[in-house]
């Protein structure tokens, strides 16, 4: 598996990083999760066995819904290889997660998005300009412990500034929650 996204990731990098050809549709069917049109497209790294990703469901359709007619695309990013499609199928449905489902089994769009940790967001430009990486919130300050609520919105304040063309707050944050690198 480490050969073949070794291959996959040259292949990316030879090409400029154009399509990232190694995500997947729930079909197994190669999808380019740049190529619909969107103003700011945001990717949202979760794992299924992740309390922490499954605990910010609620708060990820919230942003979703305040964005997504501004010309938003979310999508959520399942890096784990020997996660199912059906497994990722009644994971999408039993926590409501906003957007489309992507497998990245050969961690091409992880790589690109420098996501280590799930939950994590990406934030990218209709160009394909990776804009923040990094926590939804900082309500997590360590595993297990958690305060009420966030002070700062770091998801929310990154769509902001990358729709009204501003420069970001911050080109990333710390993310609280489980490890990528074990799902490699």
């Amino acid at each position: 598996m480490r050969w073949l996204r070794f291959l996959l990731l040259c292949a990316a990098a030879a090409t400029g990083f154009g399509a990232v050809s190694g995500t997947l549709d729930l079909e197994g069917k190669t999808v380019d999760p740049f190529a619909a049109a969107a103003k700011v497209r945001v990717f949202l790294f979760v794992r299924t066995d992740c309390p922490v990703s499954n605990r910010y469901a609620p708060e990820l359709r919230r942003v979703s819904d305040e964005f997504a007619s501004r010309g938003v695309v979310f999508s959520i990013v399942y890096a784990d290889p020997s996660e199912t499609a059906a497994n990722i199928r009644r994971h999408m449905e039993e926590y409501s997660f906003p957007g489309a489902a992507i497998r990245d089994p050969a961690h091409l769009l992880v790589h690109r998005a420098k996501a280590t940790i799930t939950p994590e967001a990406a934030v990218f430009s209709a160009t394909g300009q990776l804009l923040y990486h990094g926590r939804i919130d900082n309500r997590y300050v360590e595993i297990g412990k958690a305060m009420a609520s966030p002070t700062r919105h770091d998801l929310e304040d990154a769509i902001a500034a990358a729709l009204d063309g501003r420069p970001q707050p911050e080109a990333s944050a710390p993310a609280v929650g489980c490890s990528l690198a074990d799902v490699e």
